[in-house]
């Protein structure tokens, strides 16, 4: 399971969608983390495919700092979500803009360490 931290605020219910172009996460949630919507960057661009058939112009955006892992190795990137304004069964959705970001970091990290065991292993052998 996957439990990122929003902005300080621990999200249970996040869906990670590659095949989807946006970041997206709920008013309902914002607003449950106490966030002032007010403060919402206006958005015209309507978006398609979340529900089908309709097209949804988002509330607006915002920019949130988005943590996974755990208090000792963890990764920080600043994620642009499009606000909707429907009720799902999730608190967010996370699409390709972030995971690429992630996923960047995730592959650093596996090649520092492929790197070190390499390293590790001519080491060992010589």
């Amino acid at each position: 399971m996957v439990s990122p931290v929003v902005s300080q605020v621990s999200l249970a219910k996040v869906l990670i969608d590659g095949g989807t172009a946006l970041d997206i996460i709920f008013a309902s949630t914002l607003e449950s983390m106490g966030y002032d919507m007010t403060s919402l960057v206006p958005s015209d661009q309507a978006f398609y495919g979340v529900i089908p058939g309709a097209g949804l112009t988002p509330a607006g955006r915002v920019t949130l700092p988005v943590t996974f892992g755990t208090r000792d190795n963890y990764c920080t990137e600043y994620v642009n979500f499009e606000v909707a304004e429907f009720e799902t069964s999730y608190h967010t959705i996370l699409g390709r803009p972030s995971l690429a970001k992630f996923m960047t970091m995730l592959a650093c990290s596996i090649r520092r360490v492929d790197d070190q065991l390499l390293f590790l292993e001519r080491k060992i052998r010589y």
